[in-house]
């Protein structure tokens, strides 16, 4: 039986295919824009040289200084050169930093996006966005940050670094995986959900074996589109919640923070939501949803413990603190009184330890 649900589909173009990026031309003309500010961190310059010359006159430069979690001081400063270059569009190329980085000067100027992801974030998909300013990282939701155009090309993403494409895989599943019991979930997102959990599931070992598969870099796009779509569509919980806090307030990587903490927050909410449950595990091929993705992530030599990536063992109370005092929607509550549950879920994700359900 097919429940009542209201969707609403997002204004956005994707172009797919191995070799996209030689239509890049062509989609800024669709934009109707003249000069483009392209987007990278330090370590994508190459690539953001490669945009800018193929650009020829219509580059208005290149700004390289996108980092984890958008700073509000990087912000500013990138919003500050695209006025003084007469930029009427950003090129943001790169993963979730350098596209958050195209998010924020977008919320400010209402400059439009064309996204090139070369990871499997997905936030490209989104009209979510994130700032950082005194160590903490507020998020809010604007059609405005939402990338006009994206490019999926996975030749760009070849050279992604095998450990950083099963944690950035993890995290597109992520995605998907809270979509399936968002607030206003509905059997349109299911169907991306379920699909998108199953073509990374492909991706992430196959990268593995060989990281210049083609199909499974394919498939790695393919399943970033479906599971950042979902994020885009519906609401986010305590997955999300735990990661914007761990991430912003304690400078852990992105995605790396995502793949230890999914397992744990699957298994909070598996009691109060089992058919979400049901939908992973069979796109995991698991009988488990929470221990699918623990061995998903363990089996192809991510790390799954918050101490490996940073994170100190005296800072889970406040951690813990942050994330109850300001919670996200969640089908089981995650507020105050929930305190002590989210610590001890916490000190197991810290500890590296298997998922508990309950």
């Amino acid at each position: 039986m097919i429940r009542d649900f209201t969707y609403t589909s997002l204004p956005q173009r994707v172009v797919f295919g191995a070799g996209s990026l030689q239509h890049l031309g062509r989609e800024i003309d669709a934009l109707h824009a003249r000069r483009a500010l392209v987007l990278c961190t330090p370590g994508q310059r190459d690539k953001a040289e490669r945009v800018a010359a193929m650009l020829g006159a219509q580059s208005a430069g290149i700004f390289d200084g996108a980092v984890m979690h958008v700073p509000i001081e990087t912000a500013r400063e990138a919003r500050k050169l695209a006025r003084e270059q007469g930029a009427d569009c950003a090129i943001a190329i790169g993963g979730g930093s350098t596209v958050g980085l195209g998010k924020a000067i977008a919320l400010d100027s209402g400059l439009p996006i064309l996204a090139i992801p070369t990871t499997y974030a997905g936030s490209e998909m989104t009209p979510f966005y994130g700032l950082t300013e005194a160590g903490l990282k507020t998020t809010g939701k604007d059609a405005r940050v939402l990338p006009r155009t994206v490019i999926y090309d996975p030749d760009l993403s070849r050279g992604l670094p095998v450990a950083l494409s099963v944690t950035s895989g993890i995290n597109a599943i992520a995605h998907a995986a809270e979509g399936l019991y968002a607030q206003d979930a509905n059997p349109v997102m299911d169907l991306m959900a379920e699909q998108g959990i199953a073509a990374m599931t492909r991706a992430i070992p196959a990268i593995r074996r060989d990281a210049q598969d083609m199909q499974a870099r394919t498939d790695a796009l393919y399943g970033t589109w479906l599971c950042g779509s979902v994020l885009g569509c519906v609401g986010i919980a305590l997955h999300h919640k735990l990661c914007h806090t761990l991430g912003g307030s304690f400078n852990l990587p992105h995605s790396e923070v995502h793949t230890v903490v999914l397992p744990h927050a699957i298994a909070f909410n598996a009691g109060v939501a089992p058919k979400a449950m049901e939908v992973i595990a069979r796109a995991l091929g698991t009988p488990s949803a929470a221990a699918g993705l623990y061995a998903l992530a363990k089996d192809n030599g991510a790390a799954v413990a918050l101490r490996d990536i940073g994170m100190r063992e005296q800072d889970l109370d406040r951690a813990a603190d942050l994330a109850v005092s300001n919670p996200y929607w969640n089908p089981r509550p995650i507020g105050p009184a929930q305190r002590d549950l989210i610590r001890d879920l916490l000190q197991r994700a810290w500890a590296g330890a298997p998922p508990v359900e309950g």
